[in-house]
This record gives structure tokens, C-alpha cells and sequence, in this order.
């Protein structure tokens, strides 16, 4: 049971930061099967008092992501001029991300009474977008993606998806790993043409100097490797595979398994236990274990490039290069309008890594670029803090409004 309980925890705060918790138990995602009435907007926003339509949205390359909508407050005003915003989770999350807390500290649920169109976005891999065209999960290639493919199929989908839908360009919000497939799509031209402007919290970029000693260690010791090399193409949290890793990382000197919740995110200031309930109902979820090690590679070379495939020619076969290309901050359009929030107790999103990014977006117009910072918050108080919503949520909306 001890086990079951500390990979719960431990493997869901890995670069989503959203969990507390004493104990769980171990599933799979594989057992949730969807009942045709069964979904977001029944399970997490319609119970609420909200209008909530679900829609599904198809990529490139063929994966059919779930996304959720929230046109109107729970006034019931409707309103063609609601500017529509997109909501992107962290990894091991879904959408329900952004529901967790009450209806009046809720981003999704503040957004919608605050006059916007609100969308819902949901990972391929998660527990609502594991369908595709062609594969089935239990196919290899269902999980052979890393979060570039985020960057090139699911964002682009979901903004054109909502764009279409609503005539409107969209604002964005991302936490943590929404924010990295953001900014690197940002920084390649991709999804300006739609956009009013970005939020980025806890943001995800460069993650060289990252102080979380459980994740570090998972990147130095080449976890994510090892189990993609078992042939454990989908990383399942939940899974044995997991547990396995959890031993292992547990073992080293430096990791303390008793607090696995700071030694993940670091000290998260005001996190309110009464939401662990809701949280292990509905989370964490797979990705591709290919994505973590993506990840991983990231921690352990400091650089924000592509996948690496490690061998000269798989890299050539990709992309015509013995090295995976990089991903230039500093192309990031300088008027494009951004909101960017980090904490002083984040191990994930490290205070000296943003000050990486902030470098790179050192020439943005003065005007365009607002930065908050929080002494007091680790990575999981910025979707799951009691008092996110004064400290955070109202400046957020705010700044949307003068956009």
C-alpha cells in the first residue's frame, strides 16, 4: 500500500506539480472506460451550475483529443462577444486540472464568469483523448511522441479547432509543460496568427538547473530509458512499471521518500488538503514514456532542442541533422503579450532557468511583457493554492482585459 501510495504522488507531480495526498490505490488507466454519457462536463462542470459542451478535435496526425467548453458564467449570458481562452495542463494532468479548487477559485469557472469563452484542453495519452484514427493504445505507435509532437499536431489543432469555432483569436493559459509546447511553438511562428496573448505559469523552458532531487535523479540515472527499453511505451503512472521506478529513485542518497510532495515541487505554501479527494478520483495520467525521456534529456544537457534520438543517423533520417535542432526563444515576436508567473520555492520550474527564458525575452515591448513573481509558491500552488485566486487568477484576468 505504501508504495502505491508514494507513486500516486510522487510520479504526478513530475513537471505538473498538482497533488496532495496520504493514500490511493493502484489503477490503470487502461480500466477507465468511458460510458457514452461519461465526461468532463458531466463529472466536473455541469454539477457546478455551468453550460458545458464537449468536443473532440483531430490532428495531423491523428490522434482525437477531448476538449471541453464552458461558453457562458453560471448567470446563464450568453454572448458572441466572449473572447474565447484556451487552458493547456501540465504532464500527468488532464483538464481537470483547472477545476480542482471551488467554482469561485477555479480559473475555468473565475474565466467563464468573467465574460470569456473558456476551452478545455486535453493531452493525447489522457484518460479522454486516447483514441486515434488508425492505432489503438495498445499499439506501439499509439505512444511513440514526445512533447514536440505537441508542439506540432495538438496545440495547432486545438487553437485552429477553437479559432473555427468562435471566429476569434484566442488568449492562453498553460501550466508547467503547457507552457514549454507554447512557447516552442511560439518561437517557430506557429499559432500567432490566432493569438491574443499567452499566460505562462510556472513556466517551462529550460530545465538544466532544476533542484527537485526526485526528478533529477530520474534524468541522471536514465529511468525513463530503461523503461522505454523494457518496451514500456506508455509511462502509467499507475502501473507497475512505476512503482518500479519509484524504488529505485527512492534508493539514492540525496531523496527523501518521506515528503515526496517538497521534494518534487518544492515547499508549496498553501495547498488545502480537502481537495486530495477530488484530485485521486480523476488523476494522474499516462503519457508517452518516450515524452519523459525527452524530458529527462532536457535536464541532463540543459538545452532546449528536440527529441534526440542518440544515434547520428536517426537523427539525419529526422531532421537532417546529426543533432536535434533547438528551440530560439528569441524569436518569440516581441509584441506578442505575455503574462509570466513563477515562485521562489518551485524545483521544477527553477528561478534560475526562468531567468534563462527572461533573458532570451529580454528585448520584448516593455508593455507587452507583464512578470509576477511569488516567493512563497512552489510548482503545484499555481492550480491547487487556496489563495491562488486573489495572488494569481485576479492580476491574470486583468491583464486579458487590457489586451
Amino acid at each position: 500500500m505504501m508504495a502505491n501510495t508514494l507513486t500516486s504522488i510522487i510520479l504526478v507531480m513530475l513537471f505538473c506539480g498538482s497533488a496532495v495526498g496520504s493514500s490511493t490505490k493502484l489503477f490503470s488507466n487502461k480500466d477507465w472506460v468511458l460510458d457514452s454519457d461519461e465526461g468532463i462536463c458531466k463529472l466536473m462542470v455541469e454539477i457546478q451550475g455551468y453550460a458545458c459542451e464537449e468536443h473532440m478535435v483531430t490532428t495531423q496526425d491523428g490522434y482525437i483529443l477531448s476538449m471541453q467548453r464552458i461558453p457562458m458564467g453560471r448567470s446563464g449570458e450568453a454572448s458572441s462577444e466572449r473572447a474565447p481562452v484556451l487552458l493547456q495542463h501540465g504532464l500527468l494532468m488532464d483538464g481537470i486540472t483547472w477545476l480542482l479548487l471551488p467554482p469561485d477559485q477555479s480559473l475555468a469557472f473565475m474565466l467563464a464568469d468573467s465574460g470569456y469563452d473558456v476551452w478545455i484542453g486535453n493531452t493525447r495519452g489522457t484518460k479522454y483523448s486516447r483514441r486515434h484514427t488508425l492505432l489503438d493504445p495498445q499499439d506501439r505507435a499509439f505512444w511513440d511522441w514526445s512533447w514536440d509532437e505537441l508542439v506540432a499536431y495538438d496545440l495547432p489543432a486545438s487553437f485552429q479547432y477553437v479559432h473555427d469555432k468562435t471566429g476569434q483569436k484566442l488568449h492562453y493559459v498553460g501550466h508547467s509543460l503547457g507552457t514549454l509546447v507554447a512557447l516552442a511553438a511560439f518561437s517557430q511562428n506557429q499559432l500567432l496568427s490566432m493569438s491574443r496573448s499567452a499566460v505562462l505559469l510556472s513556466p517551462i523552458a529550460y530545465v538544466g538547473q532544476m533542484t527537485s532531487p526526485l526528478a533529477r535523479n530520474a534524468a541522471e540515472n536514465f529511468i525513463a530509458e530503461t523503461l522505454y527499453w523494457l518496451g514500456l511505451d506508455e509511462f502509467d503512472p499507475r502501473g507497475e512499471a512505476a512503482v518500479n521506478l519509484l524504488k529505485v529513485v527512492c534508493k539514492k542518497p540525496d531523496v527523501d521518500c518521506t515528503d515526496l510532495l517538497t521534494s518534487f515541487t518544492g515547499q508549496n505554501c498553501c495547498l488545502n488538503s480537502s481537495i486530495v479527494d477530488i484530485f485521486l478520483e480523476h488523476e494522474p495520467q499516462s503519457t508517452a514514456t518516450k515524452n519523459t525521456i525527452h524530458l529527462s534529456q532536457m535536464i541532463r544537457e540543459g538545452t532546449l532542442a528536440m527529441y534526440d534520438y542518440e544515434d547520428v543517423f536517426e537523427n539525419m533520417k529526422h531532421y537532417g541533422q546529426p543533432t536535434p535542432p533547438m528551440y530560439n526563444m528569441t524569436t518569440i515576436p516581441n509584441d506578442l503579450p505575455l503574462f509570466l508567473s513563477y515562485g521562489g520555492q518551485d524545483a521544477l520550474s527553477d528561478v534560475n532557468d526562468v531567468q534563462l527564458l527572461l533573458e532570451s525575452l529580454k528585448d520584448h515591448d516593455g508593455d507587452k511583457l507583464v512578470v509576477q513573481y511569488r516567493e512563497d509558491y512552489a510548482h503545484a500552488d499555481y492550480v491547487m493554492a487556496s489563495n491562488a485566486k486573489q495572488s494569481v487568477y485576479d492580476p491574470l484576468i486583468a491583464f486579458f482585459k487590457l489586451q
